[in-house]
């Protein structure tokens, strides 16, 4: 609320649906969500997303993301996550500057300081506001709260972007992406909820 206005770097994930729940009660037409779109996002996961954002109410807006034209990125190292979410924020500061918002909150939580995250450096570099994270709230409580909030995605499995799908050090092309995206879609079609195809060239690890 002492923010007075905030943009929503939202993914459709549990995390950032919490932040954007949170703003919007507590901020109003002052919470703008904002969905980056690219082709390492799955076409299910954007609709999800905004279905989520209209069951809220908060004003959405989708952005094209430049991260699948950028060499560092598509080398695919392992702070590739980092090159990703640099374009997302530098992006997410554009439409702050047309809509005279200059907070930007994500979806980090407390779980996440735990792992390697190397997008956690971009976010801090560019002044990114981690409420869920500031709270030191967990996954698990992330969900109760969600839960609680009558928020559909309450229990909704984490869905990284389709280029972690691909090995550390293998090249991501647009054609991978889509083969994974495609063989993931068929499988979550028989009913299996929470999965991983991963690419290693001619072979395909199903997790």
């Amino acid at each position: 609320k002492n923010l007075g206005s905030a943009i929503v770097a939202f993914s459709g994930g549990i995390d950032s649906t919490l932040v954007l729940k949170a703003a919007y009660d507590s901020l109003g037409s002052n919470a703008v969500a904002v969905t980056a779109d690219s082709p390492s996002l799955p076409r299910k996961e954007l609709e999800e997303a905004k279905k989520t954002a209209k069951d809220i109410g908060a004003r959405h807006l989708i952005i094209q993301t430049e991260e699948t034209s950028e060499e560092n990125y598509l080398k695919n190292p392992s702070n590739r996550c980092y090159y990703c979410k640099t374009e997302l924020y530098s992006k997410l500061k554009e439409v702050s500057e047309e809509l005279g918002i200059k907070n930007i909150l994500n979806g980090t939580n407390f779980d996440d300081l735990g792992d390697y995250r190397p997008g956690l450096k971009a976010a801090d570099e560019n002044n990114v506001i981690s409420p869920l994270k500031d709270a030191k709230l967990t996954k698990n409580e992330i969900r109760k709260l969600a839960k609680h909030l009558g928020l559909e995605a309450w229990d909704k499995p984490s869905s990284p972007c389709l280029s972690s799908r691909i090995p550390y050090g293998q090249n991501i092309t647009m054609q991978k992406l889509s083969m994974i995206e495609k063989a993931e879609e068929l499988l979550k079609k028989l009913g299996i909820r929470e999965l991983r195809v991963r690419h290693f060239g001619n072979i395909a690890r199903i997790e």
